[in-house]
């Protein structure tokens, strides 16, 4: 339990030095612990990156293969970060209200649409 608490604090730097002192196959089990754990799980994609495929597999099965290919994915790239202004489809929003449409007039109701007003 020690060990376990100190390759959750361990930085970068030490993990790797941690995890070369458990033998590869306990150090397969807790990769394979922790990656079953949802709050353990990149921690044990870490550790499972110190462990060889045959490792994995001969404590997890099929998971173990699973659990290594994930291990070795690259890292996701960054969310690009969206520049200041309006994304596709977005309303600009403002704060003066609605626009107010020019009053259209009638001049006759119904009957007047055929008629020219122009002189």
């Amino acid at each position: 339990m020690e060990t376990l608490g100190a390759i959750y604090r361990a930085d970068a730097y030490d993990l790797p030095e941690l995890l070369e002192a458990i033998p590869p196959l306990k150090r397969a089990q807790l990769a394979t612990y922790l990656y079953g754990k949802s709050h353990m799980h990149q921690l044990g994609l870490k550790v499972a990156r110190a462990c060889e495929r045959e490792d994995l597999v001969r404590v997890a099965g099929e998971i173990g293969s699973v659990i290594h290919g994930q291990a070795h994915l690259p890292p996701p790239k960054p969310a690009a970060v969206p520049e200041p202004g309006n994304k596709p489809g977005q309303k600009k929003i403002s704060l003066g209200g609605q626009k107010k449409e020019t009053p259209k007039i009638s001049l006759g109701g119904s009957a007047a649409k055929g008629r020219s007003f122009d002189w």
